[in-house]
């Protein structure tokens, strides 16, 4: 590992990576993951990517419509524009480096239907296109000389001066370094694990936001996490797989605990409602019912199909003794994914120079109040992009020149972090912010969090990765209830 970097990037998810490969040969990049590359959020999106590809029958007014309407109108239109109409480039790109979309009869790019969209726009891999997207992005940049790869290495500090950031990485020795960088993205995902209950993967601990809040970068509508309705509804699992929106999309109905279809009582769209509006029907039916059992029935559909289409989901439900080609499949919302975040622009720039943000733990304002099921891989994709280009084209009009002489380790011992503070926050977060609110529970909560949080800055702890990330969970779980709490004040 080098000193000093062009560019350094966090997180190893489709933004990080496809951002790694924007950057001409005379850059050099570091791209840091937590934990293996192949574990993000990016590898465990199952439905697809939305694009705009047939434009016979789709265009980029309908695709920004569905997308305004699933945000209830709180999204921003400009971020929007430039999603979707830049989006399918991108798209396209992936194609070029070897990304096997499912194509039809013809050969053509097959496109399904989700929940939200008007028209058939979404590309896929079967129902793994998140891993088949990241596999392809990682052999890409394993063939770029400029770009370093580091994984299980962790960010632990990012400090700056006029010339760039100082960061502390904990390597995988156990050991700690410091390395200068001019320019930083953050791509470090999102914050799922702040749950009991969450479809998203270990990384997810809001690390990158925390970061970045500490740096004084604005973090904007954290609050707004959407919870996916039709989560496998394991007895023990913290980490729970999804049943993709698409098995909806392809026919799948929701049922009550007495077998009957329930969604069409809380929304005309019924079961191809937005996310948000499900998950609301399941916990209101779950409330009238006394009862949360609920389950998705594919069993009408041919077997053979079911096993194509959705293989993965198939074998992942097989091991919970479930076919779901003549059983059905036993589901409950779940926290899945985090709509606000570091505030970017539309070149993904925060409000700290030279730090930008892109994919999940950024705030571009595309999927205002509720996202669209598979615009989170296209956004990772175009602003991430963008990022890059913004940055190569401020490298080529300065002259940067050398960090000089820095420390580059320190002594991060210290005491013994206390047990169960992380597990406290998950509680307290699912108790009182899970799909609707108990706004009665949120004062005792906020106050009990930032005693955590107090402790965990001034208790002088080891710096490790269990402090890291209960340090980050403690600063998203006070700035989400902190936004709740406003929120119930105003109203």
């Amino acid at each position: 590992m080098k000193k000093e970097y062009d560019v350094l990037i966090v997180g190893s998810g489709a933004a990080g990576l496809y951002a790694a490969l924007q950057f001409p040969e005379d850059v050099s990049v570091l791209v840091i993951s937590k934990r293996e590359l192949t574990l993000s959020n990016s590898s465990l999106a199952q439905g697809g990517v939305a694009a705009v590809l047939d434009k016979d029958h789709d265009n980029f007014k309908l695709h920004i419509a569905d997308t305004l309407i699933a945000g209830k109108y709180k999204n921003n239109l400009e971020a929007i524009e430039v999603l979707v109409s830049e989006g399918p480039g991108d798209v396209m790109k992936l194609k070029e480096m070897g990304v096997a979309f499912d194509l039809d009869e013809n050969g053509h790019l097959q496109m399904t239907l989700e929940a939200g969209h008007s028209r058939h726009r979404i590309v896929h891999h079967k129902d793994s296109t998140g891993r088949a997207i990241v596999e392809v992005l990682i052999e890409q940049v394993r063939t770029h000389p400029n770009i370093e790869i580091c994984d299980n290495t962790m960010l632990y500090k990012l400090d700056r001066n006029d010339k760039g950031f100082y960061a502390g990485l904990l390597l995988p020795d156990g050991s700690s370094k410091i390395i200068a960088a001019h320019y930083c993205i953050m791509a470090s995902g999102g914050i799922g694990r702040v749950y009991q209950y969450t479809t998203n993967s270990a990384i997810a601990t809001g690390d990158g936001i925390t970061l970045a809040f500490m740096l004084g970068a604005r973090i904007k509508h954290l609050s707004r996490i959407q919870f996916h309705p039709t989560a496998f509804a394991a007895e023990n699992d913290r980490e729970r797989f999804l049943i993709s929106e698409a098995v909806r999309g392809e026919g799948a109905v929701l049922l009550n605990c007495d077998g009957e279809r329930f969604a069409f009582k809380y929304d005309e769209r019924g079961e191809l409602a937005p996310r948000d509006v499900v998950s609301n029907a399941i916990i209101l039916e779950s409330r009238a019912k006394g009862n949360e059992k609920f389950y998705l029935d594919i069993t009408h559909k041919d077997p053979e199909f079911v096993k194509k289409r959705f293989p993965m989901i198939y074998e992942k439900c097989l091991e919970e003794n479930i076919d779901i080609t003549k059983q059905w499949i036993p589901v409950f919302p779940c926290q899945h994914y985090l709509m606000g975040g570091i505030d970017v622009d539309l070149f993904a720039r925060t409000t700290v120079d030279r730090l930008y943000a892109a994919g999940e733990c950024s705030h571009t304002g595309v999927h205002g109040a509720n996202r669209l099921a598979s615009n989170s891989l296209l956004e990772a994709l175009v602003f991430s992009r963008r990022a890059a280009n913004d940055i190569t084209k401020r490298l080529k009009e300065e002259n940067n020149t050398s960090f000089g002489t820095f420390a580059e380790t320190e002594d991060l011992s210290g005491n013994t972090l206390p047990h169960g503070y992380r597990t406290e926050i998950r509680k307290l977060m699912q108790d009182c912010c899970f799909v609707i609110p108990a706004p009665e529970l949120i004062p005792e909560s906020l106050k009990r969090v930032k005693e955590i949080l107090l402790d965990l800055t001034g208790g002088e702890y080891e710096v490790d990765h269990n402090f890291v990330e209960a340090r980050s969970l403690a600063t998203v779980a006070c700035i989400v209830l902190e936004e709740v709490q406003k929120k119930y004040d105003a109203q």
